[in-house]
């Protein structure tokens, strides 16, 4: 998958979890810096992520998935 869909698809669905903009989810979002990702947003986040990208993200996966770009590297590396 090319990066910069991949990127626009990730942000679209956090978005939406978080109840932001695309525009606001940057490189550097986090647990730290996203008001209101809690332990239900994460696990919003999981089933979002798993319907839209086709796939099953493992548990020890999904324990390192805080911040886009941890995200990202999951997903990148469930597609191939």
């Amino acid at each position: 998958m090319e990066q910069t869909n991949l990127d626009e698809r990730l942000k679209d669905v956090m978005s939406a979890v978080f109840g932001l903009e695309p525009s606001e989810i940057t490189e550097d979002s986090s647990q730290d810096n996203i008001e209101g990702w809690d332990s239900v947003k994460s696990l919003a986040l999981l089933v979002s992520l798993e319907e839209e990208f086709g796939v099953s993200i493992p548990l020890d996966k999904v324990v390192k998935m805080t911040s886009f770009k941890n995200i990202r590297l999951t997903l990148e590396e469930l597609i191939k």
